[in-house]
């Protein structure tokens, strides 16, 4: 079961580390379903996440391809503005919420598919990116919170919408998504313990398909190639959600 698992994080964690939305929302069920307890499976899959994003932006950032002027808002913010929407949410239906939420994906995937925007210049205005970021982790925090759902599946679309080329946009969001994980991991730890066979069999899982995916996505893939396969996976997570909807 173990073996099993680290393969299936491999394969899922290649291809997610080119969207650089880690691979937890699906390693979640995943687990669940290879018999792991709730609790441990979204600690083990958020403590892969971290893993797997930290070992993709060595080669991203050796790459040059993190803006941080724009990571570092984000990362602020969002952590900021998730607890916001958290407490919204309570007042809210979560249904029509999550269902709203897969309606974004669906048009941010054919976004990403079907329409190029104009090139940013990202090295142009360092007041410009601050304010970029600040502006999509803002958002990306607190719709995060409000859904539960993880920020990077709003940050990536957004930044390429805006202009940013798909490889910067999934770097910058990878360094993002290591930090939020990462405070998500220790959240879920306290209410259940590791188990450790998994956990070794999906580190190692998790650290090889990070590589193998960050090696295509900097050396192997173009951007529009890069954009095509965001695209693809926010369908992937639209069809995810509107499963676990039904």
């Amino acid at each position: 079961m173990t073996a099993l698992a680290g393969l299936i994080t491999f394969l899922f964690t290649a291809v997610l580390t080119i969207a650089g939305v880690g691979a937890a929302f699906v390693l979640i069920p995943v687990f669940i379903a290879l018999g792991v307890e709730v609790h441990t499976a979204m600690a083990t899959a958020l403590l892969l996440n971290a893993l797997a994003m930290s070992v993709a932006s060595v080669k991203f950032i050796r790459g040059g391809l993190v803006v941080w002027q724009v990571a570092v808002p984000i990362l602020i913010l969002a952590s900021l503005l998730s607890p916001v929407g958290a407490w919204v949410s309570h007042s809210l239906d979560r249904q029509v919420l999550l269902w709203s939420f897969v309606g974004f994906l669906v048009l941010a995937a054919a976004i990403m598919i079907l329409y190029t925007p104009r090139a940013r210049e990202t090295t142009a205005s360092v007041r410009a990116l601050i304010a970029v970021g600040m502006g999509v982790g803002g958002v990306a925090g607190f719709i995060g919170g409000l859904l539960g759902v993880g920020g990077g599946n709003i940050v990536v679309p957004a930044l390429v919408v805006l202009g940013f080329d798909p490889k910067k946009a999934s770097a910058t969001t990878s360094v993002v998504v290591i930090f939020s994980s990462l405070t998500g991991f220790l959240g879920h730890l306290t209410l259940a313990g590791m188990d450790y066979g998994l956990l070794a069999w999906t580190a190692a899982g998790s650290a090889g398909g990070a590589a193998l995916g960050s090696w295509l996505m900097v050396d192997r893939l173009k951007g529009r190639q890069v954009k095509v396969i965001i695209g693809l996976v926010l369908l992937g997570i639209a069809a995810h959600m509107a499963w676990g909807l039904r």
